[in-house]
């Protein structure tokens, strides 16, 4: 195996046991990607796929638990989620390369401004703000949107949203949650697909990392302390946003 396809392994490898541990995973799979040469809509559109296969697995798992959001069944928020996913792939699909470097580090920063205090924004907006719940599909379209595009803390994002909504039992919405994310980046992954515009090579490599990788931590979950989880994550994710600013803007 190439040094290149070892590189992208042992990142889907990492990135699978942090989605699977506390989320985060293309802080690491995407950058690996463009390391490995691929150019960066490529490189964001190839590691949506080969992350794509341990969405569904989570999915399946969650199976039993799924409900409605906020008053709102599933099937509608189904729908305007996939069809905000489908535009978001399409919007990447034709924004050139040079503009996704420029946007890139922006999108990595509300990332991870929302890992790091997601907690905190989310109580302190369900103690203040009330929206009516019409609004629910008008979020999820926004977010649909910028899950297709490119995804970075979405399923964080919308648990934050639904608080606005009314949500208290933020547990009980973690299958929705899976569901709605693992569609968005499906619809994704079809698009992708279908516009050539995924490096099968480096995609398969990472595939294969990923599925091991959330397999182990799945394992390693249940025995690691939470807080050293997510402050590994967000340290990686502070060092990755920070890379790509003075990449981008140095």
């Amino acid at each position: 195996m190439s040094s290149s396809l070892m590189l992208v392994a042992g990142a889907g490898l990492l990135g699978g046991a942090m989605n699977a541990l506390a989320g985060g995973g293309s802080f690491v799979t995407l950058p690996a990607m463009i390391a490995a040469g691929v150019p960066p809509v490529q490189a964001n559109a190839s590691s949506t796929v080969a992350l794509l296969p341990g969405g569904f697995a989570s999915a399946w798992a969650y199976r039993a638990g799924l409900g409605p959001v906020c008053g709102v069944g599933l099937r509608p928020l189904l729908a305007i989620t996939v069809a905000g996913g489908l535009l978001g792939a399409l919007l990447l699909l034709v924004t050139p390369s040079r503009v996704f470097d420029l946007v890139l580090p922006w999108l990595l920063l509300v990332a991870a401004l929302t890992l790091a205090f997601g907690g905190p924004l989310r109580e302190a907006l369900r103690r203040r703000v009330r929206i009516g719940l019409p609004a629910v599909m008008a979020a999820q379209l926004v977010l649909g949107i910028y899950g297709g595009y490119f995804g970075g803390a979405v399923g964080i994002m919308m648990m934050a949203a639904w608080t606005l909504f009314g949500a208290t039992d933020l547990k009980m919405l973690a299958p929705a949650r899976v569901l709605l994310v693992s569609a968005t980046n499906a619809v994704a992954v079809v698009a992708f697909v279908v516009a050539g515009a995924v490096a099968w090579p480096q995609t398969v490599a990472m595939l294969a990392g990923a599925t091991i990788g959330g397999w182990g931590a799945a394992l390693l979950g249940r025995r690691a302390p939470p807080r050293l989880i997510r402050a590994a994550t967000l340290l990686l994710t502070a060092v990755v946003t920070i890379a790509f600013f003075i990449r981008s803007y140095g």
